[in-house]
């Protein structure tokens, strides 16, 4: 149960907010909310994997973590043609 404790704590005082940012401002600020997100939700996604007790949820927060650098690259690589045009 401390594990489920911990997951809650950990959106709602870091996903949150980084959230918020990833949907507010200039392309730069929405660019480090969605790192930031990324970065937050895969220590969330173990929290719940120990808390639900099943280990077979471990390779989603692993997939994500890849997923997150690559959806990063994307993003950066339609930033930078937006910001020759």
């Amino acid at each position: 149960m401390i594990w489920l404790g911990a997951a809650l704590v950990l959106i709602v005082a870091a996903v949150a907010p980084a959230t918020w940012l990833g949907l507010r401002g200039d392309p730069l600020r929405r660019l480090i909310g969605l790192q930031l997100c990324g970065a937050l939700l895969v220590p969330v996604l173990l929290l719940l994997t120990f808390g639900y007790g099943q280990s077979s949820y471990l390779i989603v927060p692993l997939v994500l973590a890849v997923l997150t650098f690559a959806g990063t690259l994307v993003f950066l690589r339609l930033l930078h043609d937006e910001r020759v045009r």
